[in-house]
């Protein structure tokens, strides 16, 4: 069932973000040769529980971490460890925040040291990519509006699209419908409408599109070796531009 929000809930989901938009700046400001993505994720879920929140995906189908955190050719759901993150390695953090039953979500790639210039054009990509599916997410447009228009601009770039994991709705949990597919056809799909809060979330490849998942049945990798780079914005459709609760640079 597809859920359009109200005005009180789109605000408590503004709470959430708020609170995770703040996690993902200290984030950035630990990531460094050397610290482990368990110690990330101890921090998140301290910062979480000094604010008043609470990850929403620790538990949720027996995952067990606050964060997912994926690197290098990690596309998602990558279990935080102990391991070193090394000069060069690119890792995606990603998490759902709940705030009095407000959720937002979001992740981010980072660059650990010194990247390669490839390894960084690939983060600069996804990135922008997020931006082109977001201008699509408007009331009146459809799904595959937003697909078409990421994987139009991937696939120029020189990189695939990851075909196996999707955006969702969120709330009142953190996998609601609509799915969001980052590629696939204009004017298909479902119709967007004002209170639908989705998330756009697009996983580009170096190499082929296709994933295996690990033996931990969560973490999905390339089939290839290749890299992957992932961004996501939770965004509330309105009459006019879409709202992106998750901004960092607001």
């Amino acid at each position: 069932m597809i859920t359009r929000k109200s005005k009180r809930e789109i605000e408590q989901m503004q709470k959430a973000a708020d609170i995770l938009v703040q996690v993902h700046k200290e984030i950035a400001k630990m990531i460094r040769p050397g610290i482990s993505t368990m110690e990330i994720d101890t921090f998140v879920d301290r910062f979480l529980e000094e604010h008043g929140a609470i990850p929403e995906q620790k538990g949720y189908n027996g995952f067990p971490y606050a964060t997912c955190a994926s690197i290098n050719d990690e596309i998602c759901h990558g279990f935080p460890r102990e391991d070193k993150l090394k000069d060069g390695d690119i890792v995606t953090i990603d998490m759902v925040v709940n705030l009095d039953g407000g959720l937002a979500d979001s992740a981010w790639t980072y660059a650990v040291g010194d990247v390669d210039e490839k390894g960084l054009r690939l983060m600069e990509v996804t990135k922008k990519s997020l931006y082109i599916g977001i201008e699509q997410a408007k009331a009146g447009n459809r799904i595959g509006d937003i697909g078409h228009a990421i994987q139009t601009y991937a696939e120029a770039e020189g990189f695939s699209v990851v075909r196996d994991f999707t955006g969702h709705g969120i709330g009142p949990t953190i996998h609601e419908d609509p799915h969001i597919p980052h590629f696939g056809l204009p004017n298909k799909g479902l119709r967007l409408k004002p209170g639908m809060v989705i998330t756009i979330e697009p996983m580009l490849n170096e190499g082929d599109w296709q994933s295996k998942v690990d033996s931990n049945n969560w973490t999905a990798r390339t089939v290839d070796g290749g890299r992957s780079a992932q961004y996501e914005h939770t965004i509330v459709i309105t009459e006019g531009d879409p709202i992106i609760l998750t901004e960092q640079d607001k």
